[in-house]
C-alpha cells in the first residue's frame, strides 16, 4: 500500500472488487492509499488471505459466493468515508487523484459521480472511451466540474457514498458487463449530474488471466436489454433486442434477458424526459 506519508486523502474509501486474480490484486494494492476495502466474490485462488497476509491494513470482506459487480455495494456499505472510488483488481488510481476528486466533490454539491480519465497498460494509451467523454458530447453545465455524462467505467469513478446507496448501487440483475449503465441512469434520474474530468487519472493494466469472450458478449447483450427493459421506453427496448440478433452469441444473450421479464416489470420504472432526451442525444 501507498505509505502513511503519502497518504492522499481520508475522505475516499477505495472499494476494490475482484474474483480469483490474487496476482494482479497483490500488485494493484500497493498503489491504493488507505482506507481500502477488498471484497472478495468467492475466490478459489487464496485471494483473501494473500491479501490479509500481505496488506494487513486492507479490510476483507469475504462474500460466500460471486455476486458481481454488486459485491462493490457490500463494501460501499461497510465505508464510512463520504466518498467512494471503486477500482478493479488490475486498476488503480494514479497520483493525488483522490485528494483532488474528494476537493472537486467538495465544491460541487449537485454532482455524485466524476469520471476520470483512464490510461490503458504500460504504455498509458487513453482508453476510447475517456476519448469520447471528453468530447463533451452532452455540453458542460453550469456549475458543473466537466463535461456532462450518462456512462462511466466502474474502475475509474468516484461517488457519493450516499448517492450511490439511495441508486441502489449495482443491480444484482445485471452481475457483470455494462452494469455501469443502470447506475448512471437512476442517479441522474435522482436529480445528480455525473461528470467527465480530465485531470484525474487512473491506471488500467488488463488482466492476462483468461475470459471467456463469447461468454462476455452474452453478458453484455443480456445486459443491454435488460437495462433498456428496466427504464427506457418499449419501443426503445425493442430496437435493442433486434440490434443483439445479427450475432449468434450477443442473440443467446438478449433472447436469455427474457426469463427475467417478470422481476424486470416489477422494478421497471422510466426515466425522467430530460433523462431520456440525453441518451437519445448520446445515441
Amino acid at each position: 500500500m501507498v505509505p502513511a506519508g503519502d497518504r492522499v486523502t481520508s475522505a475516499v474509501t477505495v472499494v476494490v472488487a475482484t474474483r480469483d486474480r490474487r496476482t494482479e490484486l497483490l500488485g494493484s494494492l500497493a498503489h491504493h492509499p488507505p482506507p481500502v476495502i477488498v471484497v472478495d466474490n468467492g475466490s478459489r485462488d487464496g485471494t483473501p488471505e494473500a491479501v490479509a497476509a500481505a496488506f494487513p491494513d486492507v479490510e476483507v470482506l469475504r462474500l460466500p459466493g460471486n455476486r458481481g459487480a454488486a459485491a462493490r455495494n457490500a463494501g460501499a456499505d461497510r465505508a464510512r468515508t463520504r466518498y467512494l472510488a471503486f477500482a478493479d483488481d488490475d486498476s488503480y488510481w494514479e497520483g493525488s487523484s483522490l485528494a483532488r476528486a474528494a476537493a472537486v466533490l467538495d465544491a460541487a454539491p449537485g454532482t455524485a459521480l466524476l469520471s476520470a480519465r483512464v490510461l490503458v497498460g504500460r504504455e498509458g494509451r487513453l482508453d476510447p472511451i475517456s476519448v469520447e467523454m471528453a468530447r463533451a458530447p452532452l455540453g458542460t453545465p453550469a456549475g458543473a466540474p466537466g463535461p456532462a455524462i450518462l456512462g462511466f467505467l466502474a474502475c475509474a469513478v468516484v461517488v457519493r457514498r450516499d448517492a450511490f446507496l439511495a441508486a441502489g448501487g449495482f443491480s444484482p440483475l445485471l452481475h457483470v458487463y455494462g452494469e455501469e449503465a443502470l447506475l448512471a441512469m437512476d442517479l441522474a434520474a435522482a436529480g445528480w449530474s455525473l461528470s467527465y474530468v480530465e485531470e484525474l487519472a487512473v491506471r488500467h493494466l488488463p488482466s492476462t488471466t483468461a475470459r471467456n469472450p463469447a461468454a462476455r458478449r452474452r453478458r453484455e447483450a443480456r445486459n443491454r436489454v435488460l437495462t433498456a427493459l428496466l427504464r427506457r421506453p418499449m419501443a426503445h427496448a425493442g430496437r435493442t433486442v433486434w440490434a443483439e440478433l445479427g450475432d449468434r452469441d450477443r442473440r443467446r444473450g438478449a433472447l436469455g434477458a427474457l426469463a427475467s421479464l417478470p422481476a424486470v416489470l416489477r422494478d421497471r420504472t422510466l426515466l425522467p424526459p430530460a433523462v431520456e432526451a440525453d441518451l437519445r442525444a448520446l445515441e
